[in-house]
């Protein structure tokens, strides 16, 4: 139901890319057949549901950040919707301060600021309580994205798309920035709008993103957890909450990127508590 939902809504270019995709696999490169991180999901009682987006981010990413709502939640009518609502990051003194990108409990916070030279593009992180989504940040570092490579539409766009999803439960479709583009922001690229090298765009979502979160997604929870009070990010102790907002903090490796880089880590909390961390490096 949800791939003829969809192929009535999505345009020819992301069709094309499923073919394009399926001629890579037969050429032997390595695509994912599933790109779920795992069983970790939002809790949900029925279907569709709507996830909110809290707006931290400044005026030069809220239209990406709008198309990203928009690009997600195309399966909305069957399956998972996005709302974009008022930003609940940490708030000192009346002012938000976006950069510190506290998560609120139920729904994920999108932020931006000059992070630094820390090497990344893009940050998700994810808490989960068992196996269910609890609370997700996604962050946005313009200390790259204010230089000339990065400064585009289709890098900003690309970046966007891809650490929101994360917080869907969703990880990579391939890994590797040299392969041919795959047509999806779940894809890992040198050229992210396919002008360089003449082929596809890695800006939107495509079809098998789509069929990833309805598999995600077939079942029905008995409670929430969107919208829902989350546990505090504790550690064992149970005393401060964990600090998880340096590379330091981010815990034991579970995958690399096609450049040998950590690009998806773990940290237990204890009591069943993690907190997952997704990272988008820059050259």
């Amino acid at each position: 139901m949800i791939k003829s939902f969809l192929t009535n809504r999505l345009n020819r270019r992301s069709l094309i890319a499923i073919f394009a995709a399926l001629a890579v696999i037969g050429s032997g490169t390595v695509v994912y057949a599933t790109h779920s991180w795992g069983s970790y999901h939002w809790a949900q009682t029925s279907n569709p549901f709507t996830l909110k987006l809290g707006d931290n981010v400044s005026s030069i990413w809220d239209g990406y950040l709008s198309e990203a709502s928009s690009d997600w939640s195309v399966s909305s009518s069957t399956l998972l919707g996005t709302s974009i609502v008022a930003g609940g990051t940490n708030n000192t003194k009346g002012k938000l301060t976006p950069k510190n990108c506290v998560p609120t409990s139920g729904r994920v916070e999108v932020c931006n600021a000059k992070y630094g030279s820390t090497g990344w593009l893009g940050v998700a992180q994810i808490w989960a309580n068992g196996s269910h989504i609890v609370q997700g940040t996604a962050k946005m570092n313009d200390t790259y994205f204010n230089t000339q490579k990065y400064n585009t539409p289709a890098w900003r766009r690309l970046v966007m798309c891809q650490e929101v999803a994360h917080t869907f439960g969703l990880s990579h479709q391939d890994e590797n920035f040299s392969n041919i583009n795959l047509g999806t922001c779940m894809d890992y690229t040198d050229d992210p709008d396919g002008t360089i090298k003449g082929q596809l765009s890695n800006e939107h979502p495509n079809i098998h993103d789509f069929d990833q979160l309805a598999l995600i997604y077939a079942h029905l929870d008995t409670s929430a957890t969107l919208g829902a009070e989350a546990p505090s990010a504790q550690g064992k102790s149970g005393h401060a909450p964990a600090d998880v907002s340096e590379p330091g903090e981010w815990g034991r490796v579970l995958r690399r990127d096609g450049n040998g880089r950590p690009s998806h880590y773990e940290r237990d909390l204890g009591n069943g508590q993690k907190v997952f961390t997704f990272v988008f490096w820059a050259d």
